[in-house]
């Protein structure tokens, strides 16, 4: 059975970069971007803010239900899977709880260097709203992992440190994980 991943962390961690080469090493598999699918919803899509409205959590309970579903059918297809979604401190990704049960799952927490993710934010938003509003979810992903990292480590999470990586050692450290 192919492997199913999920890739978590703050904005400009690496996980698109890394789930997108990561899947491409298997001759049959999916890259799942959860915010690419959130950005589907074509009227009345809910943003978080400092506070996230019930329907913004609605939004998010849907799309990682669809997900979940998704992974399901393809890997049962054959697909390797891999989901890159961000970390969310409020539920902690527990929609996923029907993968992680599966004795194919990885479930893997990206946790470089948090001067080096905003220095990546800045980079790819620039200046202006969108990089303060990224920044600001950086801080608060980075502010709660600091307090349950090791909790999430015996929960079976696999915290990588890709500070010093390129996407190549980062996906090979990963594909060892399978083979």
């Amino acid at each position: 059975m192919q492997p199913i991943y999920l890739f978590a962390g703050s904005p400009a961690s690496g996980k698109t970069t890394a789930s997108r080469a990561l899947a491409a090493k298997f001759s049959k598999s999916i890259a799942i971007n959860v915010d690419d699918l959130r950005e589907m919803v074509v009227s009345g899509i809910e943003r978080p803010g400092p506070e996230w409205s019930p329907a913004f959590v609605e939004q998010l309970q849907l799309v990682r239900k669809s997900v979940t579903d998704m992974a399901k059918t393809y890997n049962a297809a054959g697909f390797a899977v891999v989901i890159d979604d961000f970390w969310d401190p409020n539920s902690r990704l527990r929609e996923y709880a029907d993968l992680f049960a599966l004795e194919n799952m990885q479930r893997v927490l990206f946790y470089p260097d948090r001067q080096l993710v905003h220095a990546r934010n800045l980079l790819r938003s620039g200046p202006g709203p969108l990089r303060d509003y990224l920044d600001e979810g950086i801080r608060l992903v980075y502010s709660n992992l600091e307090t349950c990292l090791n909790a999430l480590k015996q929960d079976g999470w696999l915290v990588l440190d890709t500070t010093n990586d390129t996407v190549d050692d980062t996906v090979a450290r990963l594909y060892e994980l399978v083979a």
